[in-house]
Order: structure tokens, then sequence, then C-alpha cells
């Protein structure tokens, strides 16, 4: 079986999708995978080696110059790799128009929610075969009964993210944890003096804070937040390097944020904070040690955090 999975974005999502490659693999060890996903985020799914091949898209960049040749001609570039991968299905696990108008461009049968299930109803008129997934279910859940349901198995066992990170381009000078202070929301921020006494507490655990970053306007808060535990920042990482810092952290604090799951997903200590919304379908899961904080209008205060962080240390 040669079978085509559709999970572009975000970086949480996609993260939340790889058990789905175990499963199948465990049920039909000879099918060959691969994974349509945004370019940003290619990384992710490169990182299981059950997963034959990646196809990047740049859907984000080209619906914003839908007008362009350029976007014209890189579009036909992607639609001609998928119609030349010779699928014999298509499962989409991402539920929206986009995801399923993507992955009917494959020209195999496209596998999916139906209407009830789907985040975007009307993607179930794209598929040739629907499936109800329960809409209050885990994210993780949620992706591993649909290609159950589909490929006709039965989901057992915790989920096995399978994720072998990369060599390290940049290494910390000592044992370290990593605190992830910015998110691609506002709504989503926590205090910055909650972050300097979150850091000292890991400090005086003999741990260096390392403060991540992605955009240059987050810089400037890593750095501040670094100098305010005597923490250290790294150089621009992109996904795949970030990735390899993260599995080497003893314990990993962050924002819901990509790479707060990516981290358990890593198998790492991982304490996810929460302030625009509940973390129940979409908390923090991993094989380590994990935890969720927080909710819609519910910001917890830094005694909550630390406490619960002293949990995570026994």
């Amino acid at each position: 079986m040669r079978l085509l999975i559709v999970k572009t974005s975000s970086m949480g999502d996609v993260v939340h999708a790889l058990p789905v490659v175990g499963d199948i693999l465990r049920q039909h060890p000879d099918a060959q995978i691969d994974w349509l996903v945004e370019a940003p985020f290619a990384a992710i799914p490169q990182m299981h080696s059950g997963v034959r091949r990646v196809l990047p898209m740049n859907w984000r960049k080209w619906r914003k110059q839908l007008f362009s040749g350029a976007t014209w001609r890189a579009m036909g570039q992607l639609r001609g790799e998928l119609r030349q991968g010779g699928y014999d299905r298509v499962l989409d696990l991402q539920g929206l128009l986009k995801s399923a108008l993507w992955a009917r461009q494959a020209g195999a049968p496209v596998l999916g929610f139906d209407g009830a299930s789907a985040r975007e109803p009307a993607a179930a008129w794209l598929y040739k075969h629907t499936a109800v997934v329960a809409r209050d279910l885990q994210a993780v859940q949620r992706c591993r009964l649909l290609a159950a349901a589909h490929l006709g198995y039965t989901v057992s066992g915790d989920p096995d993210f399978g994720l072998r990170a990369p060599t390290p381009t940049w290494t910390p000078r000592s044992a370290y944890a990593v605190l992830i202070p910015n998110a691609s929301r506002r709504e989503k921020l926590w205090p910055e003096r909650h972050w300097a006494a979150l850091g000292r507490r890991l400090l005086e655990k003999g741990w260096l804070p390392v403060v991540l970053w992605g955009r240059d306007e987050e810089q400037t808060l890593a750095e501040r937040i670094a100098a305010s535990c005597e923490g250290d920042v790294p150089p621009f990482l992109r996904v795949g390097e970030t990735a390899a810092v993260l599995a080497g952290a003893s314990q990993v604090v962050g924002l819901d944020t990509g790479f707060t799951h990516l981290a358990a997903a890593l198998g790492r200590p991982t304490l996810g904070i929460y302030c625009d919304h509940d973390p129940g379908l979409a908390g923090i899961t991993g094989p380590g040690r994990v935890a969720s904080i927080g909710g819609k209008a519910q910001v917890p205060g830094v005694k909550e955090v630390l406490a619960l962080l002293e949990q995570q240390f026994a």
C-alpha cells in the first residue's frame, strides 16, 4: 500500500498526527508512507523513520500571491509530484477544505472525516470515503481513530511519536532546561517576570535556562529573560535544529506552541502553560512526564506553575 498522509499545519497539529505512522506500520508493515506538509514544518515528519518521503508545500505563501505566475508554476510542480506518487489512498488528517483540495491532487481515493467530524464540514464533500470520529476527543486520539477506521484496525496502546532528533548544530555549555516564552498570538503570552522566576528556579536545580526564540521581535524578550536568570539564548535555529536542542533538555517549560508539543513528543519532561484556551483537546502529550496548566481566561500564577514543576522534578 502506498499512502499519502495530508497534515500540513500547524506545527503542533503535525506533531499530534505522528503516532498514526507507527499505528499503520504495525498493521501494514509493507506500507510506504509519504507526507504532505507546509515547508516550515517539513523537518518534523522527516524525523520519523517510517515516513518514506516528505513533500513540502508553501500554501501560506502562495495564498498571498495567487495571481502570480511563479505561484501557479510552483503549485503545478507540486501537483505533478503528487500525481507521480502512484498512491493507492490519501488520508487527510486535517479536515479542512484546503487540505481536502490538495489531497485530491494526488489522483487517488481520499479518506477523511465525515461532515459532523471535520473541522470544516464542507471538506467531507471532497472525500471518497468518510468516517465518524467524535470531535471532543484529544487531538492525537482523533488522528489515530480516523486512520484506524479507514484502514481496518483497532487503536491500542499509548501513542508512539517515533521521532529521532537530528544531531545538534548548537549545544549549551552545560546541562540545561528550555524555556519557550513566545507564541504566535499575544493572548497566549505569560508575564515576563514569571519566566524570570521560573528560570531562576531551574538554575537552582542545576540547569542552565536556555530561552528559545523564532522571530526577530521574540529575540529581545528571550535575551531579557535569559539575562534575569543567568541563562543562555541560542542563535536562530530551524525546526530540526531546535528539535535537537529540545531532545537534550532535562526539562522543558513552554506556552501552548508547536515547540512545546514537539518537546513532549520527543519524550522530554514538559510543562505546558495555557493562557488563551483550555488544554483539554490539545493538551501536552508525550511518553515522558508531561502536564498542562491554565485555560481560557485562566492565566496561571507563577506559584501554581512552580508547584507543578516541583512535581515533575520528583
